[in-house]
């Protein structure tokens, strides 16, 4: 449990640099900036001390990358305009949880016990509470920390991609939000949960194999199919934008942002794409797939206290709540559940 814990500390420490860094670079500079530094720091670590791309298990860590940040991470980049930040996040935490659980309990024959399905249950039921949109009269509100999101940091295999979305959700011809932008949401869950199974049949893998890999070298292993991704989207923005640097809605690079920018880019790499997904590789070394994404799911809610230290933002009272109701539930399966 400790693993999976530190990992949601880090991820919440992430998404908070990540928003600074996208204030100073945009979304699209700092996401490239972010996956170009933690590939750095990780290759380093896993060429010089730990596997590098050795392992039995390479190919279902490439494909745990593939699934997690190709696949999930293009879903969520399409859904959070149209969903907007908050609910989109929303369907990504409390969907892949039940999806890697049948996954893993279909293929690896991975079965929890009731009492832990109800510690889950109640993780889940607090991050719902605690990310539920809310209703205004002009339609329903994606907010965090009692104000609006412009643009929102995500990612997930947990910690991943910063992406942007604009604060209400658009409205299909119900009034709520369209069929293909829910479906986009269950497919970036889809991604996360089966990603987080895939990364954990590698892990298990190796272990049986006698050549266990490290969660460093696991990150290292996998953050490639999200480089791949970010700079084809990078890419993809800068030709849609007519070779600018940025797009209009976005600040141009400069030198004196750059230099502003620096400490958080450092740090959204450290916390989330390096030492962030090495914790979460090591909880899923040590815990079943549903139990370290339950846990994991409360990222957004450690963002919470994080962003009103750091930039004052107050939580609303549903956030606090369900803050606690979830907290429960990590307590509840600490204990033995």
């Amino acid at each position: 449990m400790f693993p999976a814990a530190m990992a949601v500390g880090l991820f919440a420490l992430s998404s908070v640099a990540a928003r600074r860094s996208i204030h100073h670079l945009g979304s699209n500079d700092a996401s490239l900036v972010r996956i170009l530094l933690a590939t750095a720091f990780l290759g380093l670590y896993a060429h010089g001390w730990g596997g590098g791309f050795s392992g039995p298990a390479l190919a279902w860590f490439l494909a745990s990358g593939l699934v997690g940040f190709g696949i999930c991470d293009t879903a969520l980049f399409l859904a959070l305009p149209r969903l907007g930040a908050q609910l989109a996040s929303l369907m990504v935490q409390c969907l892949s949880v039940p999806i890697g659980l049948a996954v893993e309990w279909a293929w690896l024959g991975t079965s929890l016990r009731p009492t832990q399905l109800c510690a889950i249950a109640v993780i889940l039921a607090g991050v719902t509470v605690a990310l539920m949109p809310r209703r205004r009269r002009d339609g329903i509100e994606a907010t965090a920390g009692g104000r609006s999101v412009a643009s929102s940091s995500t990612g997930l295999d947990p910690g991943e991609s910063p992406g942007s979305a604009g604060s209400s959700i658009r409205c299909g011809a119900s009034g709520g939000p369209g069929y293909g932008a829910m479906l986009l949401g269950v497919v970036a869950a889809a991604g996360q949960g089966m990603g987080a199974v895939l990364s954990r049949h590698g892990t298990l893998l190796s272990a049986s194999a006698g050549h266990p890999v490290d969660g460093l070298t696991v990150a290292y292993q996998r953050i490639w199919a999200g480089v791949l991704f970010i700079v084809a989207w990078w890419w993809l923005q800068r030709v849609r934008a007519g070779g600018a640097a940025a797009t209009d809605r976005e600040p141009r690079m400069s030198s004196s942002r750059g230099r502003r920018a620096a400490p958080w880019v450092v740090i959204n790499a450290l916390s989330g794409p390096t030492l962030g997904v090495a914790c979460y590789q090591w909880a899923l070394s040590r815990q079943p797939t549903g139990i370290v994404m339950a846990v994991s799911a409360l990222t957004p809610l450690a963002v919470i206290p994080l962003s009103w230290a750091l930039e004052g933002q107050r939580p609303r009272v549903p956030s606090v709540v369900g803050g606690c109701i979830g907290v429960a539930g990590v307590v509840w399966l600490a204990l033995g559940a």
